[in-house]
């Protein structure tokens, strides 16, 4: 029982100091005075032309070749609050949706192979809880840009329609990044997309009965507080049929069962 003992602290000190290496890893300057970055954000997307095809990620190919994406990174990191904050609501939308998508690529290819990645980290961290975005000076966790940042300031629930999490159960990304000035058009595009993938969100209309996402459910807080219920906010979204179906009330929901799998090529 002592060997035991002793192997799980040793395993637990490896797994701490593990982590605090990763963390102190990266390190990024941010730049002392305005720094303006291209709000086309015309990098990442060169980055996701390359490396995406039919909704799946070449992770190992952007393992092999990852200079682009980490120089986006390094461009985003370099940004000051300051600026940030001059900029309108649509373009730090914008930043902080492109800066989560761009970090999620490099944690995945940081550790890859994976077959998800619910994989990285452990089970005293993970990997929504790691230290490894670089914004406005600090390292901060995918969790904070997701919950802390994009969901509480800015109160726009297609927001989940647009940050990926890596796996096939998510909305798709874009060969595209999220840019302020098309933002409107692209989270509505996204919302569409999702919904009416039926490997992801479907309709039994015999059975009155709406199959979505656990996106809806994890979150439903935020879709009830801008519609009233989940069925109401997703009508925009999906075909015109299903629409009046589900105006006509009476759908009942059940939530999918997410699919963690690595959403790789």
């Amino acid at each position: 029982m002592k060997n035991i003992a002793i192997a799980f602290a040793i395993s637990l000190l490896t797994i701490l100091t593990s982590c605090s290496r990763e963390e102190k890893a990266a390190t990024y300057k941010v730049a002392t005075k305005q720094q303006e970055i291209d709000q086309t954000h015309a990098a990442l997307t060169g980055v996701l032309k390359s490396h995406l095809k039919n909704n799946k990620v070449d992770y190992s190919g952007l393992k092999k070749s990852p200079k682009a994406l980490n120089d986006y990174l390094e461009t985003l990191a370099a940004v000051p609050e300051s600026t940030f904050m001059k900029w309108d609501k649509k373009q730090q939308m914008a930043f902080l949706i492109n800066l989560y998508n761009a970090a999620t690529l490099k944690l995945v290819i940081d550790h890859y192979p994976v077959s998800s990645i619910k994989d990285i980290g452990s089970i005293f961290k993970s990997p929504w809880k790691q230290k490894v975005v670089p914004v406005f000076g600090k390292l901060q966790t995918l969790d904070y840009v997701e919950h802390d940042l994009l969901r509480a300031k800015y109160k726009d629930p297609r927001i989940h329609f647009a940050v990926n999490c890596a796996s096939i159960g998510c909305p798709s990304l874009r060969l595209e990044a999220f840019q302020g000035d098309k933002l409107n058009s692209q989270l509505d595009e996204q919302g569409r997309a999702f919904l009416r993938d039926t490997t992801k969100n479907r309709m039994d209309a015999k059975n009155k009965t709406l199959y979505l996402s656990k996106i809806f459910d994890w979150f439903k807080g935020d879709f009830t507080a801008q519609s009233g219920t989940v069925e109401k906010f997703i009508t925009p979204y999906v075909s015109e049929a299903d629409r009046k179906l589900i105006q006509q009330g009476g759908f009942s929901i059940k939530y999918i069962r997410y699919d963690w799998k690595l959403n790789k090529q």
